[in-house]
């Protein structure tokens, strides 16, 4: 496994690296995929790097990426681990360049999973974990640090519950979900950025009500759960991969402090 999480971190800075070439370009031009999502050439060159590398390094374990073929469910169930791939997690950033986009790969096995790598091309940071192991992060020319989640005071009504929302929908959702939880203080970043500032202790909570896929949670559940959180449907069971037909994801939440009863403190729409 160590050798294994080496690899997928030299490849997501192999990728970021390339990502970054393009998007200091002028014109990296932008399509639109069947569902209307946005596609870069960013997004298939990180994808070619990626499986190129993994597939030849480790040629018994089948790839899962955004931007792979579509592969009948008949056939991935037969896969007991695969390496699931956002090649870039946050094309709409990429296309605003606000910089808040990442490179998600992660490693499940027999549904769970076991290892995450999230890197940040922009600012050269990595987030990493595997299970059993801790979460770490490491920036740019610095040793790797551990990170965990922040506990929170339930005393402390000074001290705000920090909540991420994504940048384009559903604040106000949140915001209801969230008022008997007292003093809040909200914070909108793009990408799996959410869920790595939850798991270095930066903000508690991650209420997600929108459609996402299998790719763009995975890594993050593992660093997450690593560093002492939770990534769990609104009914608060576990995530798991490659289970199901369809690779969406139903709502979520990422949370940090586990001991803290988000279940009573929060008003959960039903799932």
């Amino acid at each position: 496994m160590k050798q294994l999480l080496e690899d997928v971190k030299f490849i997501a800075k192999q990728a970021g690296d390339k990502i970054m070439e393009i998007y200091q370009d002028e014109d990296f031009e932008v399509q639109l995929k069947t569902d209307n999502s946005p596609l870069t050439k960013a997004d298939l060159a990180a994808h070619n790097i990626i499986v190129n590398f993994l597939e030849t390094r480790y040629p018994s374990i089948p790839c899962l990426s955004e931007e792979s073929a579509h592969i009948e469910f008949n056939e991935r169930r037969k896969w007991t681990q695969c390496f699931i791939i956002d090649p870039l997690d946050g094309t709409k950033e990429f296309i605003d360049r606000n910089g808040e986009f990442t490179v998600n790969i992660a490693l499940q096995k027999d549904g769970k999973p076991i290892l995450g790598v999230i890197y940040v091309p922009t600012t050269g940071i990595l987030y990493y974990a595997a299970e059993g192991d801790g979460a770490y992060k490491q920036q740019s020319g610095y040793p790797s640090e551990r990170i965990k989640v922040r506990k929170i005071k339930k005393d402390d009504e000074l001290e705000p519950i920090k909540v991420m929302t994504s940048r384009r929908n559903q604040l106000e959702s949140v915001r209801d979900m969230c008022q008997s939880l007292g003093n809040c203080q909200f914070m909108s970043f793009g990408s799996s950025l959410k869920m790595c500032m939850i798991a270095e202790g930066n903000a508690d909570i991650y209420p997600k009500l929108a459609p996402t896929s299998e790719w763009d949670t995975a890594a993050a559940q593992v660093i997450l759960e690593q560093a002492g959180g939770r990534l769990v449907a609104l009914n608060f069971e576990r995530f798991l991969y490659n289970q199901k037909e369809s690779l969406i994801n139903p709502s979520f939440l990422a949370i940090g402090d586990s001991s803290f009863d988000w279940k009573k403190s929060m008003i959960i729409p039903r799932s």
